[in-house]
């Protein structure tokens, strides 16, 4: 018998694959950093309403690819990919240059239907390209294009508007950030067309009456849902890093900062240390390991609540001076890297282990609906939060002094303690549901040993 060899050589379908994602993913953060900037200071949408159209936004955006991976399969995955990037592409150009609210609901649609089909083109190509013994290297090369994709889309963007800022125009530079992302999907289209080939599947495609049927018996399964909801609170706090983040730094520190440079210290911290943190708790439990990320997650928020206790108007860390909210959020989003290096490997180990046999494939594909949920929840509460303590300059009484203007957001900070709570309430329910199951699985544990035990006779 031959034992398969490993190797860093794969199809050539492959590396376009992970091309085209890399191209995705800079496209999809370079615009979604600002996309709730955009849709307030130049779309006219209030905060609340930008929040509750990007939550929904993000939900489907993690609720769709399952549905939209069976179409791909029946079509075939170069038609699939190049319908989505077309997508894609006018999706982005609709939304930078008719910056209007019926043309930005259309392009959030076109957009999401892009995405959504992109995500299991791509990850099926990988699996597809590779064999089980060198599937681990390949998608170690899909991980690190896609956050070569979303470091790059998010270092580009914040010099982009700036250069194409009108001021007489709030938002006009964030306009070209959207043609910006149309011009990456359009690059990525020319690849799928040119270098993309299918890959034959193995299996017959699904069809959508077996997927709700899948999603139905993932939902009916109460402990695996039960912790979706509960890892969905960290996701809630995690996405204010595009829900909250970028408007709290433009109306309280200015339009001067680097919101896509700041949130790079994310996929930063996550490359640098997933990998030695994966294996310092892998004799863990995964709801431990879980348990640490809530312990973490809270420190992110309250990082930027307590900025108000720093008096100065700049940090000196003797190579460059920071504002104190800056720097505190640099620190806060530094804390959600740290916290996602311990909640993502084993929070998907665990969803594989709650799969019954031959459906492990299901639950992987569903296990992500924890961020879907939380984002939903997240994106929703900060449009609240931020028209209620940190409000759109635009929507201030016009004639009002400057002490009043400042009256309006000598409160903003509170924002964070919220999240700071809604994360220490998340480690209290992991807690809970952790001693549920524990004597669940005693009890359970103890029964089966009565049954399988015969009864003395004499």
């Amino acid at each position: 018998m031959t034992t398969a060899k490993t190797t860093w050589r794969f199809p050539r379908t492959f590396w376009v694959a992970n091309i085209v994602e890399l191209f995705e993913r800079a496209a999809y953060y370079g615009c979604f950093i600002f996309l709730a900037v955009y849709l307030t200071t130049r779309v006219g949408f209030t905060d609340v309403e930008a929040g509750v159209l990007t939550g929904l936004f993000s939900f489907f955006l993690y609720f769709m690819p399952t549905f939209m991976g069976a179409l791909s399969d029946r079509i075939g995955f170069k038609k699939a990919i190049c319908l989505a990037f077309g997508l894609l592409g006018i999706g982005y150009f609709i939304l930078g240059a008719f910056p209007t609210k019926p043309a930005a609901v259309i392009s959030l649609i076109l957009i999401l239907l892009g995405g959504a089909t992109v995500k299991p083109v791509v990850s099926g190509t990988v699996a597809k390209c590779s064999d089980e013994v060198n599937r681990a290297r390949a998608f170690s090369i899909f991980y690190w294009a896609v956050n070569i994709g979303a470091f790059g889309g998010k270092s580009v963007v914040d010099p982009i508007r700036q250069m194409f800022e009108n001021p007489n125009i709030p938002g006009s530079g964030l306009q070209y950030i959207n043609l910006y992302s149309a011009c990456m999907a359009g690059v990525a289209l020319l690849f799928s067309v040119f270098f993309f080939k299918n890959v034959e599947s193995e299996t017959a495609p699904k069809k959508f009456r077996e997927i709700l049927g899948g999603l139905w018996r993932v939902l009916c399964n109460f402990r695996f849902l039960s912790l979706i909801m509960i890892t969905g609170l960290f996701w809630s706090v995690q996405g204010q890093l595009y829900a909250t983040m970028p408007k709290y730094l433009f109306r309280m520190v200015g339009e001067f900062t680097k919101p896509g440079w700041i949130a790079n210290v994310n996929p930063f911290v996550v490359v640098l240390c997933v990998i030695p943190i994966t294996q310092l708790v892998r004799k863990m439990r995964p709801v431990s390991s879980i348990g640490i990320s809530f312990l973490i997650i809270p420190l992110a928020a309250l990082a930027v609540a307590i900025a108000p206790m720093f008096e100065s108007t700049e940090i000196n860390l003797g190579f460059i001076q920071l504002h104190p909210i800056v720097f505190l959020m640099i620190i806060g989003i530094a804390f959600q890297g740290l916290a996602e290096c311990f909640l993502s490997p084993r929070f998907l180990e665990y969803a594989s282990k709650q799969a019954p046999e031959g459906e492990t494939g299901l639950y992987m594909g569903y296990s992500h609906l924890n961020a879907g949920f939380g984002w939903l929840f997240g994106f929703v509460l900060s449009g609240f939060l931020l028209d209620k303590w940190c409000p759109d300059p635009n929507s201030l009484p016009e004639g009002i002094s400057l002490i009043e203007k400042q009256s309006y957001y000598a409160n903003a900070h509170y924002i964070w303690y919220v999240f700071t709570g809604i994360g220490v309430f998340g480690f209290f329910m992991l807690l809970l549901f952790r001693y549920v199951t524990d004597r669940f699985d005693k009890k359970n544990a103890l029964s089966q040993d009565t049954v399988e035990s015969p009864a003395s006779t004499t």
